[in-house]
């Protein structure tokens, strides 16, 4: 009996899933998909499939309707929002199917915060202005953060920053980050990158609260924040530099 399939749906167009995600879908007998972050389109791809949207069930519930499919022989993919190794709740879904005894595995998808860094044109490691991208969120209702990963921690690293999960809170997470990073840092906000009600609103550490509030944003958006994203003395990179490649 096959596998149970976690695929990422990536950002939310139905022309950025992987081909190997198109092609399970097309396969599925049955696919469980997060209502509340999926644009309908991405379902084109499953035009057999029994389709159970997930965004008023628990864990308990999904993991329920993937056994009993997977008992009846059943093709069964589990879609995620984005890449399933970012905020997908993964651990705790597989934790249950290994429990029952059900087989898994995992197609990745395109992540939301490089699709949102795609869709403003951003590099987000730029040589001499940041290296490394962190990628957090904040503790709101839900699971608590480990006291060691504060946004004031990642802050003074000076990091670029892909902050999920935080809109409702936006002018909160600015005042944290401003010692560090300087009210004129740049932030980009984008809002269902890919999807037609893509937003992307531009602004500094100052003013980017102001713009999401006037927006109305609730969720589904993600904060990026650093140099990077508007490079003032960029280098370049070590990997083409002429000299390194005449070096035998």
């Amino acid at each position: 009996m096959s596998a149970v399939h976690f695929v990422g749906a990536g950002p939310g167009a139905a022309d950025l899933l992987t081909l190997r995600a198109a092609a399970l879908l097309g396969e599925a007998d049955v696919v469980l998909y997060p209502g509340t972050y999926l644009d309908a389109d991405v379902l084109s791809h499953c035009p057999r499939a029994r389709l159970v949207d997930t965004q008023g069930l628990d864990l308990d519930q999904i993991t329920a309707v993937v056994v009993e499919a997977h008992g009846d022989g059943l093709a069964v993919v589990r879609l995620t929002s984005g890449d399933p190794s970012v905020y997908s709740a993964l651990h705790e879904q597989t934790a249950r199917l290994d429990a029952a005894g059900v087989p898994w595995d995992v197609t990745p998808g395109v992540a939301s915060y490089a699709a949102s860094a795609a869709l403003v044109g951003a590099e987000l490691t730029v040589p001499l202005v940041a290296q490394s991208v962190v990628l957090t969120r904040v503790q709101a209702r839900s699971t608590a953060m480990p006291d060691t990963e504060s946004l004031t921690a990642f802050a003074a690293t000076r990091a670029t920053l892909a902050i999920h999960l935080a809109i409702t809170r936006v002018r909160e997470v600015m005042a944290e980050l401003a010692p560090a990073y300087g009210e004129d840092c740049p932030v980009v906000v984008v809002h269902r990158a890919s999807q037609p009600e893509e937003l992307v609103l531009r602004g500094t550490v100052a003013t980017i609260a102001a713009a999401v509030e006037a927006a109305g944003l609730r969720q589904a958006a993600v904060i990026l924040v650093g140099r990077a994203l508007a490079p003032r003395d960029a280098g370049e990179s070590h990997l083409y530099d002429p000299a390194r490649l005449r070096s035998p």
